[in-house]
């Protein structure tokens, strides 16, 4: 059973003119996604999609036969944007595997620079690409009409944030000349300094290591974080107020537009931010040290949690490989039949699997990407479920609030939403945020979440430095645990990367790396069809999402099909082209990022 896309009645494509249209990349993952389509214009809605990678790197193989102690090393490198995110869940693998416990100190500077990490990307992402797509300039080319009726409405939280209508807040991203757009490059470097105060540097830390880091604690490198965070704290009591009356404004504005990226609500978090006083990296207790997160793992169905379980979690991931360049691994060794708790595990686990490229031509009918198809596997019903993680913080908010078991003084969930604090500071009085469960999981939603999850991440960090600090002056000021690396050993690490899911899988043998996979969250939102025919989640919010670009075939932009991509933060879009293919009715169109007159 693997059919998981509720059924919709439409029109076979065969008795419908289609155009096929083609962003070909679009993402800054060394330009590698590419978003394939047909649309068809009398009915204004894409009527097929499919999302490729054309890259293929292969850490999963040259991670073989390597010292265990160099994985986060090594693994960082995956990824130029998201590389400690990386790190530290190879760390938390590595602690698991060797049977280490880090001290509290290492635990809250690791929890610290992991939140300047999120409010870093995110800054960057949300309002230096994501928001270009919302810009006056933007939406001149491709909505006067909702220019217009923006220039003429009333930015309703415009005492918090100083713009009076919401053509000025699109007019102030403009990208270079608009201010918000400047300021938010400010803002990141100000998250950069942040984060480089806790962890060596950005974006490959130097000082992160199994069993703790190499930062040296002191009132004075936290107050330095401090004064940075106050800053910050500050900007999001004017962004969040701003993101919100933009997004709101454009339901108003185009009636019907909750449905452009809406997809079954199908949420996966894996958790973040460990608590030192629960967190031992036993894999035995895993469900109760996840459960501690200061972000609740969980999996969303229809808008239910199934469950918050670690160790059910880790036991349901499953990679498929339907439409993507590899051989299966059938006949390859099984190098993990059983967990620690005796539970059995899948010929198909990141723990067993291996990694057999077939490269060859791309077929829309076979195989079309190197992406592979993560799949998590419900038990209650049999299906392998294309999971996806709202960009990141959707699922992070929407999992955390209906487990209801984060309360930090800062950061409350409710089991309805998040209800997030920000304190006084020198230019704003205190604030008090909610971000609730919204009635859809799509384009505007997850960007939406995006901006408060920077708010629930300032929140965090206030905590985390408070905590930090006490242990300073109790004299807990050890950062270090020393360990041995077992011969034989198992540990998974879960994380949650800017975007969303991270986990690594480690196999150890002879002391030496015998199988290792990491699965961020591009596999998981980029998947190309399973075996089932499930597309992944990229070409299910894409397909059958109506269209509201004021425009014909003729001067096509695609802005609604770049939200809906977008919105999932696949890394940082460098740029954006359409090409034709040969032989089929085509029209091409090439849409730099601000239309041709940028």
């Amino acid at each position: 059973m693997g059919t998981v896309t509720m059924p919709e009645t439409k029109a076979p494509t065969e008795s419908r003119r289609l155009i096929e249209m083609s962003w070909d990349p679009i993402t800054r993952v060394v330009g590698s996604l590419g978003i394939h389509t047909k649309i068809d214009f009398e009915r204004r809605a894409v009527a097929e999609c499919y999302a490729t990678s054309s890259i293929f790197r292969g850490y999963s193989i040259f991670m073989q036969g390597k010292d265990p102690r160099d994985a986060h090393f090594i693994s960082s490198r995956i990824c130029g944007i998201c590389g400690d995110n990386h790190a530290t869940c190879s760390v938390y693998a590595q602690n698991m595997a060797f049977g280490v416990r880090p001290p509290s100190m290492a635990e809250w500077i690791i929890n610290l620079g992991e939140a300047a990490e999120y409010m870093f990307d995110h800054c960057l992402f949300q309002d230096n690409l994501v928001a270009v797509d919302f810009c006056e300039r933007m939406v001149q080319e491709t909505n006067p009409a909702v220019l217009h009726k923006a220039n003429r409405t009333e930015a309703p939280h415009a005492s918090a944030h100083g713009y009076r209508t919401i053509g000025d807040i699109m007019r102030a991203l403009n990208p270079f000349s608009g201010e918000l757009y400047r300021e938010a490059l400010q803002m990141s470097r100000l998250c950069r300094e942040m984060f480089c105060l806790m962890e060596g540097r950005h974006v490959h830390p130097s000082t992160l290591y199994p069993g703790g880091v190499g930062t040296v604690p002191s009132i004075q490198v936290f107050t330095d974080y401090l004064t940075r965070l106050m800053k910050y704290v500050d900007y999001m009591k004017r962004m969040v107020p701003l993101h919100d009356d933009l997004f709101n404004f454009i339901y108003d504005a185009m009636p019907g537009y909750e449905q452009v990226g809406k997809r079954r609500i199908l949420l996966a978090c894996w958790g973040a931010w460990n608590d030192p006083a629960v967190c031992d990296y036993d894999y035995k207790r895993m469900a109760d040290w996840g459960r501690a997160m200061y972000v609740t793992p969980g999996i969303i169905i229809d808008g239910r949690l199934v469950t918050n379980n670690l160790v059910d979690i880790n036991l349901g991931i499953r990679i498929l490989l339907g439409s993507s360049f590899y051989e299966d691994w059938t006949a390859s060794p099984t190098f993990v039949s059983h967990d620690p708790l005796g539970n059995p595990v899948d010929r198909q686990h990141p723990w067993n699997q291996t990694t057999i490229p077939r490269p060859q031509s791309r077929d829309f009918k076979s195989r079309y990407s190197w992406v592979m198809s993560p799949r998590w596997y419900n038990k209650e019903t049999g299906d392998y479920l294309a999971m996806d993680t709202g960009g990141g913080p959707l699922a992070r908010l929407w999992s955390t609030a209906l487990s209801g078991l984060v309360d930090f003084g800062y950061v409350k969930a409710t089991g309805q939403g998040v209800e997030i604090r920000l304190p006084k500071t020198g230019l704003k009085p205190e604030m008090k945020l909610e971000w609730k469960i919204p009635p859809w999981s799509n384009t505007i939603e997850r960007d939406r979440a995006r901006s408060y999850f920077q708010a629930y991440a300032a929140a965090a960090a206030l905590y985390f430095v408070e905590q930090a600090m006490k242990d300073v002056y109790a004299g807990r000021s050890r950062t270090f645990t020393e360990f041995e690396v077992p011969n034989d050993a198992i540990g998974c690490g879960f994380h949650e990367s800017v975007r969303g899911v991270l986990s690594h899988h480690m196999v150890i043998r002879d002391g030496t790396i015998a199988n290792y996979h990491p699965y961020p969250p591009t596999p998981w939102n980029a998947s190309p069809r399973d075996i089932y025919g499930t597309p992944g989640p990229y070409e299910d919010a894409v397909q059958n999402s109506p269209l509201f670009e004021e425009s014909s075939a003729e001067t096509f932009k695609g802005i609604d099909i770049m939200r809906t991509v977008r919105s999932f933060d696949p890394c940082l879009p460098c740029g954006v082209h359409m090409y034709t293919g040969g032989g089929r009715l085509i029209e091409a169109r090439h849409s730099p990022m601000f239309g041709v007159q940028g």
